[in-house]
């Protein structure tokens, strides 16, 4: 195990793309999953370089435990719920979330938090080092290695133990995250009830991790835009069928997104060859403010949202109307 400690820690930068920056949803990290599944399923780690201890800080034992820990494991599978990627290892032995409180179980997986700039890059061993490189996983049969690249170094790497939750084994950090619509468990049913029940804008349920995951503002945007709800329609007023065709456009718009290898607005989004996905070509309304709408030819609009923007059609996706406050008594007026 090798640990390069950096010259200094460098500062944020600003993308010329900075308005569609992020963290990668569901689709970008499906392809980085899919990708680590063919290249690194199945191979034995024989050394971990940590060339920068940012990248590794949520793992707070430290870079030696982590490569320590990681030596002479296989990866045994690359799996995803949401936005949130990890690779189990060999001789994993799950436990509930009850048995693991206070306990150090055998059950292990490398989580990896892509942040808004994180790569996991599979490169031949000779290939020269990446300018961002902050971590690099050697295998025993000599072949091509894995690489966590990070520009901004929001993201990282960390081991966690893995707990059983509803049959599923996930990362303890996962284990609070709701499945996504692309699960093949997850119940749409069950997750519009629990949306009409919320007091919350319909864009913010959709965000809401523990509710629906997988879903950023990019696809959020996307998915009400063919529901033609705007995002800050009442979850309360929204109507079951409502509810259940803008759980529906989500998976159809998160499908075809896949389908092109996600979105990619600069070289940051990659799949594990370093090759962009080419979906902001289909994107309707997200990042098109001013341009015409797709369905009626109206201005996109843009507005504030949470310290980002949101982009929707003011003709297909009108704001709602204001309800007035039946908890406020009526004005009396004095007869005359």
């Amino acid at each position: 195990m090798r640990i390069r400690e950096p010259a200094a820690v460098p500062c944020g930068w600003t993308s010329v793309a900075e308005e569609n920056t992020g963290v990668p949803e569901l689709p970008e990290v499906e392809v980085v999953r899919r990708g680590l599944d063919a290249h690194v399923t199945g191979r034995t780690i024989s050394e971990v370089e940590v060339l920068h201890p940012r990248a590794v800080r949520r793992h707070l034992p430290g870079p030696a435990d982590l490569a320590a820990r990681l030596a002479d494991r296989s990866l045994v599978a690359a799996r995803r719920r949401g936005k949130y990627l990890w690779l189990d290892l060999d001789d994993a032995a799950p436990q509930t979330v009850e048995e693991f409180a206070g306990t150090a179980g055998d059950g292990e997986a490398l989580v990896v938090h892509l942040g808004m700039s994180g790569q996991m890059l599979v490169q031949p061993p000779g290939a020269p080092d990446e300018k961002h490189l902050r971590v690099r996983v050697r295998f025993g049969d000599g072949g091509p290695e894995l690489r966590f690249v990070d520009q901004r170094t929001f993201g990282g790497v960390a081991m966690a133990e893995l707990v059983e939750v509803a049959g599923d084994r996930l990362p303890l950090p996962v284990a609070h995250i709701a499945r996504d619509p692309l699960d093949p468990a997850f119940d749409a049913e069950a997750v519009v009830a629990a949306m009409l029940r919320r007091r919350s804008e319909v864009k913010r349920a959709l965000l809401d991790q523990s509710l629906v995951s997988g879903i950023g503002n990019i696809y959020a945007d996307e998915a009400l835009w063919r529901s033609r709800l705007h995002g800050s329609r009442p979850t309360e007023r929204l109507t079951r069928t409502q509810a259940a065709t803008l759980l529906a456009a989500t998976a159809e718009v998160m499908r075809e997104a896949l389908t092109a290898g996600g979105t990619s607005f600069d070289a940051l989004y990659v799949n594990v060859n370093g090759q962009s996905g080419y979906f902001d070509r289909s994107l309707a309304v997200y990042g098109q403010d001013g341009r015409p709408c797709p369905r009626c030819g109206s201005p996109v609009r843009r507005e504030p949202f949470m310290n980002r923007s949101s982009y929707s059609c003011p003709r297909c996706q009108p704001r709602p109307r204001a309800v007035p406050n039946r908890t406020t008594p009526r004005r009396l007026t004095r007869s005359r």
